[in-house]
């Protein structure tokens, strides 16, 4: 078996690639070897900043030697074609989310990397952070009874103030169904496991933005996708949760996330976030009582550095291509109901992610 850093090659040095940068060449259990960017100057300025040894177009990154993992930050249109290409390639991917646009296209990529002998693995990871880790070990041991409903809430005016280009943001494949609901709706299935049907309504409150901030500042753009969602969500083990998703709300609310079981009621952390502080609430209890989130709360690339020490071990990865593809299905079902006016039934299932161990450090080498 190989031993030693995992090499990883980023595609796509925008945004989102920074937040992963930082932390991923801090992990010394991988070695960040390559990256490219559809603009190269983009790509070039990342290894520059970086000290990546390696950057060109994607093929040649991709089908670099010393990479063993893809981590995919392109856009979500173009998610299932870089990942195949990553599997083809004979590599292991871990992808931003969604897993694809369509749920026969993310089952597509799990049989092709099957096939291959590579694993997928996918955003969000922040269930790996301190925060919901220790809400998921609270609940094991009893903290709430046995859990059996929740709600959460994201509301927002919309991203469209500060990106500096967010209108694939409201695109097919995005929206807050497909853009933030993945953070919610991998956390409920991190509490209840999957989920066997989903109802839901859909809302549009304008057909076009207009981007504030930025170069692009006072360009309008169209609207795709519904920009508020109202989801009920029926789970095989027979707890139900309420979920809203809102880019229409002028109040920004997001973090909300309650799960009440037989004895208590907690109150998560942020699912976008890596930390936080859970909140519990019995019966009885006047007020709440606050349960400091206990270990490394490092942030994005903890699902690729999971993946990395999966692979040395031999041992199953937690951020899995299964479970996105059970979330998208979640999330392609909920649009369809938004659409139909329907219960949507699921036909994926996943299995919830271990618990992290104790002793989870990122910072310290294992490989």
């Amino acid at each position: 078996m190989t031993a030693g850093p995992v090499g990883v090659a980023v595609v796509g040095c925008g945004t989102i690639s920074t937040q992963y940068l930082d932390n991923l060449i801090a992990f010394p259990d991988v070695r960040v070897v390559a990256c490219t960017d559809l603009e190269l100057s983009r790509a070039r300025d990342a290894a520059q900043r970086y000290g990546i040894p390696v950057m060109g177009d994607t093929a040649a990154v991709i089908g670099h030697p010393d990479v063993e993992i893809v981590v995919n930050l392109t856009i979500p249109a173009v998610h299932t074609e870089v990942a195949r290409a990553a599997v083809a390639a004979g590599k292991h991917v871990y992808s931003e989310k969604p897993l694809a646009l369509a749920p026969d296209d993310g089952a597509a990529l799990l049989a092709a990397a099957d096939a291959a002998g590579v694993r997928v693995a996918n955003a969000p990871d922040t269930f790996l952070g301190a925060g919901l880790q220790t809400a998921y070990r609270m609940i094991a041991e009893g903290a709430i009874g046995t859990p059996l409903t929740a709600l959460t809430l994201m509301q927002s005016p919309g991203p469209e103030s500060w990106h500096p280009n967010p209108a694939f943001l409201f695109q097919r494949g995005a929206g807050p169904l497909f853009d933030i609901g993945p953070y919610y709706l991998t956390t409920l299935v991190g509490a209840f496991g999957p989920a066997r049907s989903v109802a839901a309504v859909g809302r549009r409150a304008r057909n076009s933005r207009v981007v504030g901030s930025g170069p692009l500042a006072g360009t309008a753009f169209e609207v795709e996708v519904p920009t508020h969602v109202a989801a009920l969500l029926d789970f095989t083990g027979g707890q139900a949760a309420t979920s809203v998703l809102s880019f229409d709300s002028p109040l920004a609310r997001a973090g909300f996330v309650e799960i009440t079981g037989s004895e208590a009621t907690m109150a998560l952390p942020d699912p976008n976030t890596f930390g936080g502080t859970i909140r519990l609430r019995r019966a009885g209890d006047d007020d709440w009582s606050a349960v400091p989130a206990k270990g490394p709360d490092a942030g994005r690339g903890l699902g690729v550095l999971d993946l990395a020490r999966a692979l040395r071990a031999g041992t199953p990865h937690r951020a899995s291509g299964e479970l996105a593809l059970h979330v998208l299905e979640l999330m392609t079902a909920i649009a369809r109901s938004a659409e139909d006016g329907a219960f949507v039934p699921i036909d994926s299932t996943c299995t919830a992610p271990a618990l992290l161990p104790d002793e989870f450090d990122p910072y310290t080498a294992t490989l």
